[in-house]
């Protein structure tokens, strides 16, 4: 047998080889078959951005998240973001945060005068009574800030003809405070190693039609 007719069926036998291999491995198609349907999630799509549907009317969570939903509280607060759409109630709690330590602290240490634009002039006077009453007593407080442990509103007003907006939170502060002789140092009250619960409800309002972002504290209890 010639030489290239050996080679030529050595070859044969190879791609014969390799087409039942390949077969073994991939399958044959035989018949009908459905076209090969991409999976759900690949291709194109798989690059774009997520579609989110806006529901018209729905609750607002930034409300509903701190006061029950169709609540006089929630309808205040409604009208409040209606004037001023930039008003957020978890930053404004996020501010009363701070407020409260920072007013609440300059109480404390006689330090009026850095928490002057926080007051309304009715809250000041009665804050300044206190001091003046400590000064005449030659009494001062020592207070260390230790943590809020609760925060909650309880009320909200919205006046429609003034624009303003009033919120009252409930504060439960947890501090250690003592009071001392101003000369001496002596204590007179209270003891340095024992942190004491603190509730206070304070009113914050604000000209909610205002460029201002601030609130003032207008109004205090227990």
């Amino acid at each position: 047998m010639e030489p290239a007719v050996i080679q030529l069926l050595i070859l044969a036998g190879i791609a014969v080889f390799l087409i039942l291999r390949l077969r073994s491995v991939l399958g044959s198609r035989d018949g009908y078959e459905q076209t090969p349907v991409a999976r759900q999630g690949s291709g194109p799509e798989l690059d774009k951005k997520p579609r989110f549907e806006v529901i018209e009317g729905g609750p607002d969570t930034d409300i509903t998240d701190h006061v029950p939903e169709g609540s006089d509280m929630a309808k205040a607060l409604g009208r409040m973001k209606a004037v001023d759409p930039d008003f957020s109630v978890d930053e404004f709690l996020q501010g009363a945060r701070g407020a409260y330590e920072m007013i609440l602290m300059a109480f404390e240490s006689s330090d009026l005068d850095s928490i002057l634009p926080f007051l309304s002039r009715d809250v000041f006077n009665s804050f300044d009574e206190v001091v003046q009453l400590r000064e005449t007593q030659g009494l001062r407080v020592d207070a260390t800030f230790v943590g809020l442990g609760e925060l909650e509103i309880v009320d909200a007003t919205f006046d429609e003809d003034s624009k303003e907006g009033e919120i009252t939170i409930k504060f439960v502060g947890e501090l250690t405070s003592v009071v001392r002789k101003a000369d001496s140092g002596e204590v007179v009250e209270g003891d340095p190693n024992v942190v004491k619960r603190q509730k206070d409800i304070w009113t914050f309002a604000r000209d909610m039609s205002s460029d201002s972002p601030n609130w003032k504290l207008v109004a205090t209890g227990g």
